[in-house]
């Protein structure tokens, strides 16, 4: 990540932003050495949720994104709540990602488990649910999802081009 920063910022870069959520486990420990500003991608998708008045928010994405700090250390900042789909369900939607997404395999049977997953997130109370995953809006769109759909690569995108054109992140 550092690498990448230092390329970046003499390339010119006035910030730098990383649509992948899962390597955001590392970001505390490059942003203070990082020769620009960073977008921290679960940062923004917080701030949109609470623009959004979203209380609870299902997390979706890779198995270690799922059981790692990156979501959780964020949305506690800023107050939101989460829950997580039960294990065996993340270990499938892991294998989704794996296995079938980044081949760009799309099965209309794992649509509908993911669906299924994220009905069962707001049956627990969830009123909205992150893709925290690039792959994982190539299955689900928010027509296919019972719940709003918080699309993390999206939503940085969003606010990495209106930090560029404005000079504010919100």
């Amino acid at each position: 990540m550092l690498s990448s920063a230092e390329k970046l910022a003499a390339a010119g870069a006035d910030f730098i932003i990383c649509p992948d959520n899962t390597i955001h486990q590392a970001f505390n420990l490059v942003v203070g050495k990082s020769p620009r500003p960073w977008l921290h991608i679960a940062e923004v998708v917080a701030t949109e949720a609470q623009e959004a008045r979203y209380r609870r928010l299902g997390v979706l994405g890779t198995r270690v994104l799922m059981d790692g700090p990156v979501y959780p250390s964020c949305l506690d900042r800023a107050d939101l709540e989460y829950d997580l789909p039960d294990p065996g369900e993340r270990q499938r939607i892991n294998e989704i990602i794996f296995q079938e997404l980044v081949k760009g395999v799309l099965r209309t049977e794992s649509r509908a488990e993911v669906r299924a997953i994220i009905e069962r997130l707001g049956e627990k109370g969830c009123d909205a649910v992150i893709l925290g995953c690039t792959e994982l809006p190539l299955l689900i769109e928010q027509p296919d999802s019972p719940l709003p759909i918080l699309d993390s690569t999206r939503l940085l995108a969003r606010a990495a081009l209106r930090l560029a054109v404005t000079g504010s992140k919100v």
